[in-house]
């Protein structure tokens, strides 16, 4: 299994995958710090699962995920973000993402997340 964390925090990439070992076995990750080489990342990488922040620059984490969607629809993404609009989540989950979660992404945080994909590999 694949991982790519697409975030232009170096340290909440650390602690994302940091949590997600905790709970998740047998993956990869791979990094890209703005949306732009997250994008370039995705379409190298095809991963299974995809963690976006929505605050980057370059390319914003709203635009990454419609650029991504436009080319797989099936594509599996996390948004992790501290954008906690109303209005920014709704038009995220219209986009089709598997779920949206507010920074800090803590323990809590990462057991759901690690639930979801193991149900998700399950069906």
């Amino acid at each position: 299994m694949k991982i790519l964390i697409i975030d232009d925090s170096s340290f909440s990439q650390k602690v994302t995958n940091n949590l997600l070992k905790k709970y998740l076995q047998d993956f990869s990750v791979h990094f890209a710090g703005d949306g732009q080489e997250g994008y370039e990342k995705y379409k190298d990488l095809n991963p299974d699962y995809t963690f976006v922040d929505l605050l980057m620059p370059k390319v914003n984490g709203m635009e990454l995920i419609k650029k991504i969607k436009k080319e797989d629809k099936n594509a599996k993404i996390v948004v992790i973000s501290a954008d906690v609009q109303v209005s920014v989540k709704e038009e995220a989950e219209q986009l089709g993402i598997m779920t949206f979660i507010n920074k800090p992404f803590n323990d809590d945080k990462a057991k759901l997340v690690s639930q979801l994909i193991r149900n998700d590999i399950n069906e």
